[in-house]
């Protein structure tokens, strides 16, 4: 385990009863990274913001009670036919839509703006002055939010004592030995049958430089940002990275392209995890100030 570089743990909790759950968080520090020139988008992984990112994929057990809390109706896959439905493993057959609707969730739970607008089940871009610089898809004062590319790609990969990216979310540069769960070192739930399914969202693999788990692996992760790079059309296909536990070790690598979902598209491999800003208005004025968001700009 690189603990030379763990983050701290934030934890926290969302709503009552007994249909309360807990998020637990890695701060990802070190803004104004350098950027990583060999994968796609290019470049891809600067962020010029501090920023907290959810420490394991989102489980099945927080998206039932979620939806029990919220109302918010989201469907999950049935895994019976891939390793069964054990609540602690994660949200998969969500798709980008829901995903969404879950943070507004988060967001409005706390008191705090939705990230993501929606008119009925359809998504509504922000007015320039509501958005976070070029972003037209989240607000600038939400507190919870999809990951964007860049903030996704330097939570898994960016190593800060060398100021460089590691090949895969384990921090190494060595291939990843496959497992069926487990936390060992440079170890990841990836390259197994099928129908072996995924582990639970805390057993799924080594940790990142930063402390997130499953990165690489385990479940497809749905990201913001748009397949362009530019979030300013609200049908386009949204950017999804790390491999899921049946695919090599070349798709769970950093140099592997993006590949891209539908909004609206649900898949047996696909989940996603949480990130947020521990003060919105800072982040938006600093994000404002730099142009916008780094993700927001064409693929060069």
């Amino acid at each position: 385990m690189p603990g030379f570089c763990m983050s701290q743990v934030i934890t926290e909790s969302f709503g009552s009863g007994v249909n309360q759950f807990s998020i637990e968080f890695v701060e990802v520090k070190y803004a104004n990274n350098s950027s990583y020139i060999n994968s796609s988008p290019n470049p891809v992984g600067s962020v010029a913001y501090n920023y907290n990112m959810g420490k394991y994929e989102i489980s099945r057990d927080i998206i039932q009670k979620a939806n029990n809390a919220g109302t918010l109706a989201m469907t999950l896959q049935d895994m019976s036919a891939y390793g069964g439905n054990s609540i602690s493993r994660p949200a998969t057959g969500i798709s980008w839509l829901e995903a969404a609707k879950f943070i507004n969730y988060l967001n409005t739970s706390k008191g705090f703006q939705v990230a993501y607008s929606f008119s009925g089940s359809s998504l509504q871009l922000w007015d320039p002055l509501n958005s976070t610089g070029g972003n037209r898809f989240r607000n600038k004062n939400a507190q919870y939010f999809l990951p964007s590319v860049d903030e996704w790609f330097k939570a898994a990969y960016y190593n800060p004592s060398s100021n460089s990216y590691s090949t895969y979310a384990t921090g190494s540069n060595s291939v990843p030995t496959s497992v069926f769960s487990g936390t060992a070192s440079n170890s990841l739930v990836y390259n197994l049958a099928e129908n072996a399914g995924p582990a639970d969202v805390n057993n799924c693999g080594g940790y990142s430089f930063f402390g997130t788990i499953g990165q690489s692996g385990n479940a497809c992760e749905i990201l913001e940002t748009a397949n362009d790079g530019i979030n300013d059309q609200v049908n386009e296909d949204r950017m999804k990275r790390g491999g899921s536990w049946y695919f090599n070790n070349f798709l769970a690598s950093n140099v592997t392209g993006d590949f891209f979902t539908a909004p609206s598209a649900e898949w047996v491999d696909q989940g996603f995890r949480v990130a947020s800003v521990p003060e919105p208005s800072a982040f938006s004025l600093l994000a404002v100030g730099l142009g916008g968001l780094a993700t927001m700009r064409r693929r060069s």
